[in-house]
């Protein structure tokens, strides 16, 4: 079959076509300009920023020496477009807002130093060294910025001893989305708003659709410039002087000591640390002198201009042997003073022990200041030694009543006991804390008559046992021995009633744990009956959350053991041996996690939701 051909066109209708078709690719070539103005535009910013970063040095963020010019590919604008106008040239950049090597976001503690903060300036070489890690490794601004300072923290472990690493560099944001100038100078800070006063009460209220006010605002609407200045000391505030805060130092990462711990408002705290100097320059190492610890003075209220002096009420001196002497002038401080004995060299007069006892008043004020230090010599040998130091709060016209916890009893603290004189009246306890549950106490002589009065407390969670020897002869008779012995083993005022909790308070009877008293004998003829032992069983339990158990007494038992001993003859001793013991027993029961009930699904479904099929 043939093929048809198409019709062949004039050659003046074959031009026209021809101009028609190229005139339709130009005005295709228009319309694709701006789209590739756009392309053109991002790949030049893109490559300017991403190639210049590892070999031009940038300048900080608000540096005012010019960006460096990125050129691109020209490209001639549109014949029937009029040209667009010059963007207005931006100006120098400001100063910046936050210098970054001076910025530490980790540094919570004032004047001291925060462990693994490796940009608090509070920190030393030896801090740093015994860091594991810097918790904040990059310091920088606003991270939406083109180019901006970072400081870099790190740690070189290789080194002996480890250190810190700083590094201040210029880093480059390659986002093309970013911030390259900032030149609204008010968005740098913010804008103290506007305070409304009788002046532009009326202005504002049209402005705004109303105020929301609280008690804070309310306050700080009224107070006037002339208030009085009602500052005052509040828990876990520090302590400040006259050029800094009242040093305490205490062990921080290790067991050495850090110089640099203030001491907090009413925080009481009892540490102990080791020291390790050079014993050649002990002279000039300042904390271990008494002037550091008894110079400094203390601001009755922080930001005041009355300051409290620390007075040192006693001096102790401790030889090498380890003999104390007081010091009866308390207004000479002894220097510091390195001698030679032989081949060893002793620096004396330093300090062992500091303890501050600062008064209070109930406006938050420090009224009295009062330090005891412990003086002592120190050898080469004994390098490195130890320090303890101490501090406790004592309110004006206060008397502080001890306790033996709050609310729980703490191990090593004395049982609180007495007895009830009568009833329905309150608990009697003795004035000594130390002397309301006793046992006997144990000598070298171990002579019962001879030890007679001399008791040793109970003390919570310590079982204890002691005793002493008993000589008989034919002169002494059996009733007047076992009421002697009695007494031996019960002391002075044996209580009746223990309390429950280390605060229980003496009015609250029926919380307090009666004493079981019981008396066990053996029967034998022609025998003397005795008591030879006292054994007492304290039962106790954990009691609260499992978080932070109290420890809570249950019950008290005491046991008074008699024996049977054969009448004496004539001229015969007989040795008998008197004991008494204290027992703790933990009674409680195995603690175990309670979970709340699942939840009930209580839905009813409509009447006819099955219908029709039922």
């Amino acid at each position: 079959m043939p093929r048809t051909q198409p019709p062949r066109l004039p050659g003046s209708a074959r031009s026209l076509a021809a101009s028609r078709a190229d005139f339709r690719w130009v005005m295709g070539l228009w319309d694709l300009q701006p789209l590739l103005l756009v392309l053109l535009d991002c790949w030049a910013s893109v490559s300017a920023q991403a190639g210049a970063t590892p070999v031009v040095t940038t300048e900080g963020l608000y540096s005012t020496k010019p960006a460096p010019t990125t050129f691109r590919p020209a490209v001639s604008p549109r014949p029937h477009e009029t040209p667009r106008a010059p963007r207005p040239s931006s100006g120098p950049r400001p100063t910046p807002v936050t210098d970054v090597a001076a910025l530490c976001v980790c540094d919570l503690s004032p004047a001291l130093c925060d462990v693994n903060c490796c940009c608090d300036p509070d920190c030393s070489s030896v801090d740093f060294s015994v860091f594991s890690a810097c918790s904040i490794p990059v310091v920088m601004g606003d991270s939406q910025f083109c180019s901006q300072k970072a400081a870099i923290y790190s740690l070189n472990f290789t080194a002996d001893p480890p250190q810190r690493v700083f590094k201040l560099v210029d880093q480059i944001n390659p986002s093309i989305f970013c911030i390259h100038i900032t030149n609204y100078k008010p968005a740098l800070s913010f804008i103290n708003p506007e305070v409304p006063d009788e002046s532009n009460f009326d202005k504002l209220m049209k402005t705004s659709d109303g105020f929301s006010s609280n008690a804070e605002s309310d306050v700080s609407l009224t107070a006037k410039p002339d208030a009085p200045n009602t500052a005052k000391y509040e828990y876990g505030v520090h302590l400040q002087t006259s050029h800094s805060f009242l040093r305490f130092p205490s062990p921080l990462t290790s067991s050495l000591c850090t110089d640099n711990n203030p001491a907090a408002f009413l925080v009481n705290q009892a540490v102990k640390c080791t020291r390790r100097i050079n014993l050649e320059q002990c002279k000039e190492i300042e904390t271990l002198s008494l002037a550091y610890y008894s110079s400094p003075k203390i601001l009755r209220v922080p930001g005041s201009g009355t300051k409290v002096p620390i007075t040192v009420q006693s001096i102790t001196i401790q030889s090498l042997n380890k003999t104390l002497t007081l010091q009866e002038d308390t207004d000479v401080l002894r220097p510091l003073v390195l001698v030679e004995a032989g081949h060893d060299k002793i620096c004396t007069n330093v300090i062992l022990e500091v303890k501050y006892s600062l008064m209070y008043t109930d406006a938050g004020e420090i009224v009295k200041a009062d330090v005891f230090v412990l003086l002592g010599a120190v050898s080469s040998a004994m390098v490195p030694f130890q320090q303890k130091f101490e501090i406790y709060f004592i309110q004006q016209n206060t008397k502080p009543v001890p306790l033996s916890g709050n609310p729980g009893y703490v191990v090593g603290l004395p049982l609180a006991a007495g007895f009830q004189p009568q009833k329905g009246s309150g608990i009697m306890q003795t004035t000594n804390r130390y002397g309301q549950l006793t046992l006997l106490r144990s000598t070298a002589e171990q002579d019962c008559l001879a030890i007679a009065g001399i008791r040793t407390p109970v003390l919570f969670g310590y079982n204890m046992q002691s005793g002493c020897k008993l000589r008989l002869t034919k002169a002494i008779t059996c009733r007047l021995v076992a009421q002697k012995v009695e007494s031996l083993l019960k002391g002075q005022g044996f209580p009746d009633y223990v309390a429950p909790f280390g605060n229980s308070q003496a009015q609250d009877v029926l919380d307090w744990v009666p004493v079981h008293f019981i008396t066990q004998t053996s029967h034998m003829k022609d025998s003397c009956q005795l008591p030879v032992a006292l054994a007492i069983e304290v039962k106790w339990t954990k009691y609260g959350s499992l978080l932070n158990p109290q420890a809570k007494i249950v019950n008290v038992t005491a046991n008074l053991i008699s024996s049977s001993f054969p009448e004496t003859n004539s001229g015969n001793k007989r040795t008998i041996l008197i004991s008494t013991a204290v027992t703790f027993v933990d009674v409680s029961a195995p603690a175990e996690a309670g979970f709340r009930a699942r939840p009930t699904i209580n839905a009813r479904l409509p009447f006819n939701f099955f219908f029709p099929f039922v």
